[in-house]
């Protein structure tokens, strides 16, 4: 019996334990259950908001209210209305648009026109409120009349000098087909231009229509001033159900998985070009910018205490471009004038005169009155020059005479034959002092002088060359003392010492086209590859050789300019006189040369090949 109770006691002992241990994993499971199970809110909204009802009903005819009203499936946001909602025809007045709910109104003030079908095209304005996931190119048309119109023109700009293609211009397309519609009314059909330039003008009624590009500058969809870049096209378009009704091109651009950039935790997304459409429309605009007409003072400047500028619109030709200061004699100033003389560059040589913040200048220029007569104009311009804040310097620093910042064009060591030697300043200088300018050419057995004269540029005093004979397979050693160029306020470039030799000839390359079906003449340009850059240019007449002699072995690209008028440089466009900005061209691909290679390439000038567009930029989420 004893032993019975110790057995069952200790049988109670091991139960309860069991029944604690059982407990605490059951705690735990559910603990662990409790965290995995958490709820994570679902997968991220990544749909655009979806339209489940619209007033009137997209496409409807025979609408007469007064506002458009557009439902969607969730709560949205508007992103910059105001310039991203394009209305095609315009209305005098702007059009209010806001949110109400889940629906964006836009209300008229003026009232519709009669049987007028209207193109509302938000473009990328909506947006949903949580994710801001895009509605893209959102449009919706309706009509007033019992015709919904449904034809498209579609084309592309072009910056007529370039080729470029600008974004976010406005097109323009009038029913009236004087050359005044576009400078006094609104016009029946807008759109925007892409990034790559090209548009597409919905909703189009049969007609013939004057067709114009326009960038903005005051918001009036009119070109009323001439310093606006402009298209236009000589002949009016004629829209017709047989070659006007395109469907829409959705752009097929893909995205490729992101690799890791090099050196960076950091992912891009890579484009495969063969992935990318630039969307091409029937119809080319070329954009251009009117040169002055009128003649009138352009500007008048002091950037540098001793520096005035003054720029006329356009150059002077036989008239009178003077200046002159008030109560002092022109031995306390000099005068530069550009080559086309519409530019005179005035610097103040007296301490008394630059050192004070505020000169009053007298001008003579011709202007053109409200008449279209040519007249002089006697001009007096106060030239206000504010000093900028100076740094802290000590006395010591403030008694050294700053240095002179002076640039050649001896690069790496080198100049190509028959370069000379040139100097280059951000301020006039004194002529040289020769007596500190050395050249020396090391011989076999002993160090020659080299003999050379000094001249300064015809236009600026900015710039000296020095002239010498200089020969191939050579060494060569300038040496200048300090002081040896000094400028107009007595600053003094340091002593320097450059090794340089000429580059073989055999360092370069020969470019040479070969030009069929050319006019006459053609301004042939070559340029870097970034077109930031004009390396040389020659003039070719008809079926002909354009060559291109020492060029540093890299990328170029090249340009044809048919210059109608002869006057040696490309000329934009002029509407009052309905004349087309002069046609370019361009070579079909860069070019790379390499060193010691002569290179001919054929071009037919007869095709206007326009440069290869550049990829879209591509965001993802």
């Amino acid at each position: 019996m004893f032993v019975s109770c110790i057995n069952l006691t200790e049988l109670r002992r091991k139960l309860i334990n069991i029944g604690f241990q059982l407990s605490i994993l059951v705690f735990l499971f559910i603990y662990s259950c409790a965290k995995i199970g958490s709820p994570s809110g679902g997968p991220r909204d990544r749909e655009p908001p979806v339209v489940v009802k619209t007033i009137p009903a997209a496409g409807a005819t025979g609408y007469s209210g007064y506002k458009v009203e557009i439902t969607f499936d969730e709560y949205v946001a508007l992103d910059n209305i105001n310039d991203n909602l394009i209305i095609s025809p315009p209305s005098k007045k702007k059009p209010k648009t806001w949110i109400r709910g889940k629906t964006v109104v836009t209300e008229f003030e003026d009232d519709f026109a009669d049987s007028t079908t209207y193109l509302l095209n938000f473009q990328n304005a909506i947006k949903d409120l949580n994710e801001g996931n895009i509605l893209e190119d959102y449009h919706f048309a309706f009509s007033t009349g019992p015709v919904l119109d449904s034809l498209s023109v579609t084309g592309n700009v072009y910056n007529a000098d370039n080729l470029e293609a600008p974004e976010k211009l406005f097109v323009l397309m009038h029913r009236q087909l004087e050359d005044s519609a576009v400078k006094k009314h609104l016009p029946e059909y807008i759109a925007l231009t892409d990034k790559n330039g090209y548009f597409r003008l919905d909703n189009v009624r049969p007609g013939s229509y004057k067709l114009y590009a326009l960038k903005d500058a005051d918001n009036n969809k009119m070109y009323n001033l001439d310093d606006e870049p402009f298209a236009f096209q000589g002949k009016p378009i004629e829209v017709t159900a047989d070659s006007n009704w395109m469907p829409v091109i959705k752009d097929t651009t893909k995205v490729k998985k992101p690799l890791p950039v090099k050196g960076s935790s950091r992912k891009e997304p890579q484009i495969n070009p063969k992935d990318t459409i630039v969307l091409t429309g029937k119809t080319k605009l070329l954009l251009f910018t009117q040169e002055p007409s009128a003649r009138y003072l352009k500007s008048s400047e002091r950037k540098l205490k001793y520096l005035l500028e003054y720029v006329v619109s356009l150059p002077p030709d036989t008239l009178d471009f003077e200046f002159s200061l008030e109560d002092t004699d022109s031995s306390s100033y000099f005068i530069e004038k550009s080559l086309m003389r519409d530019t005179i560059k005035v610097w103040l040589t007296d301490t008394t005169l630059y050192n004070n913040n505020q000169l009053t200048t007298y001008l003579k220029y011709p202007v053109t009155d409200s008449a279209g007569v040519i007249d002089y104009k006697q001009d007096t311009i106060t030239m206000r020059f504010v000093p900028p804040k100076q740094p802290r310097q000590s006395s010591a620093a403030l008694k050294k005479v700053p240095a002179l910042k002076l640039t050649n064009n001896i690069t790496g060591g080198f100049l190509k034959p028959g370069e000379m030697i040139s100097f280059r300043s951000e301020t006039p200088l004194r002529k040289p002092d020769t007596s500190l300018i050395r050249i020396y050419e090391f011989a076999k057995k002993d160090t020659l002088v080299v003999p050379y004269i000094i001249e300064k540029d015809p236009l600026t005093a900015c710039i000296y060359t020095l002239k010498t004979k200089l020969l191939p397979d050579k060494k060569y050693f300038l040496e200048a003392d300090s002081g040896a160029f000094i400028n107009y306020y007595n600053e003094n470039a340091d002593s320097a010492g450059i090794s340089f030799s000429l580059k073989a000839a055999d360092s370069y390359g020969k470019l040479t086209f070969k030009i069929k079906n050319g006019t006459a003449p053609m301004i042939v340009q070559l340029y870097d590859k970034g077109e930031k850059l004009l390396i040389r240019e020659t003039i070719a007449v008809g079926d002909s050789l354009a060559s291109f002699e020492l060029l540093e072995p890299t990328t170029y690209r090249a340009k044809i300019i048919f210059d109608s008028d002869r006057n040696g440089k490309w000329t934009p466009g002029d509407f009052s006189k309905s004349r087309l900005p002069e046609e370019v061209t361009y070579y079909p691909k860069e070019i790379e040369l390499k060193a010691k290679f002569e290179l001919e390439q054929d071009w037919d000038a007869g095709v206007r090949n326009f440069k290869e567009q550049k990829l879209r930029e591509v965001k993802t989420k």
